[in-house]
Formats: C-alpha cells, sequence, structure tokens
C-alpha cells in the first residue's frame, strides 16, 4: 500500500535511515468510555516525543496479529485486560526517527484499573481536547472524532 498518502510530521527533520526505511506496524487503542469520553497517555520519559499526548498502544511483534500486540501492550503499559476489539482506521505517519503504519482500534470494554507502568500519565479527554502538545499521529484521530460527532474544527486547544 505505498500509494496511500502519509502524514509527514516535522517534515523539516531529517529522517532516520534514509528513503529505503522499513515501516512500523503499531496497533493502537481507542479506548472509549459510555459517555463518550477518551483516553489519552503521555508519551513515557525518555522515549522520543517524551511527554506528548497519544492513544496507548506500540509496536507489532513478529508473528503477532494487531488484536495480539493491543492486547499485550495495553496490559503491559496501562494495566488492563480489554475485551473485543474494532478495527477502525489505519494511517501512516512519517516520523523523523520511523516510517509507522497506525492500525486504530476501538474498544468499549476492559477490566482492571488504569495503572500507568511506564512513568506515563492519563487523562480522559473530549472534545477539544485540553491536554498537550499531542502526537501528530493523533491528530487524524481527533479529525475522525469531531467529524463523527459534528465538531468539525475542534479537535485540539495546542
Amino acid at each position: 500500500m505505498t500509494g496511500r498518502p502519509v502524514l509527514v510530521a516535522d517534515g523539516d527533520r531529517p529522517r532516520e535511515g534514509g528513503a529505503d526505511r522499513a515501516e512500523v506496524a503499531v496497533a493502537v487503542g481507542v479506548l472509549l468510555r459510555p459517555d463518550g469520553a477518551f483516553l489519552l497517555t503521555s508519551r513515557p520519559p525518555g522515549k522520543v516525543y517524551e511527554g506528548y499526548w497519544e492513544f496507548p498502544g506500540g509496536k507489532l511483534e513478529p508473528g503477532e496479529t494487531v488484536e495480539q500486540a493491543l492486547r499485550r501492550e495495553l496490559q503491559e503499559e496501562i494495566g488492563v485486560t480489554i475485551g473485543a476489539v474494532h478495527p477502525w482506521k489505519v494511517e501512516r505517519v512519517d516520523y523523523p526517527h520511523a516510517l509507522v503504519r497506525l492500525h486504530f482500534c476501538k474498544v468499549y470494554e476492559w477490566t482492571g484499573q488504569l495503572q500507568m507502568h511506564e512513568g506515563q500519565s492519563f487523562a480522559w479527554e473530549s472534545l477539544p481536547v485540553q491536554s498537550a502538545p499531542v502526537l501528530p499521529g493523533t491528530v487524524p484521530v481527533l479529525q475522525w472524532f469531531a467529524r463523527e460527532r459534528g465538531f468539525e474544527g475542534l479537535t485540539h486547544t495546542g
């Protein structure tokens, strides 16, 4: 699927690995409460884009499906066991440090208390989002929510 548009983050910065770098598949959980609020977490200390807000998730390991990776990552990162996974949208993002394919999945049910295992923060958000700065790969999701919910133009404050 190389013909799909790619969101370029920080386009003024050089890309690591050159033009032929491999695409990294990432499973992303969009946890939604019954009131419509969604969970954002901050990037942990020491990681690229530290302190930026995003939806939780992580890289697929070799042989894993998106659902398997999402279940593992959300248990490891935030301490919850998720119910049904609803694949939603896929977005490609070209960051200076990596070319990623984000597999966004909606999750309506989970068990366990939120525990930020990597020192990150969390916030239950609605539109417009108050947490800032928002990771570039998160912005399209906020735009999709705005369209779904009739809030065109109300994606984030920062």
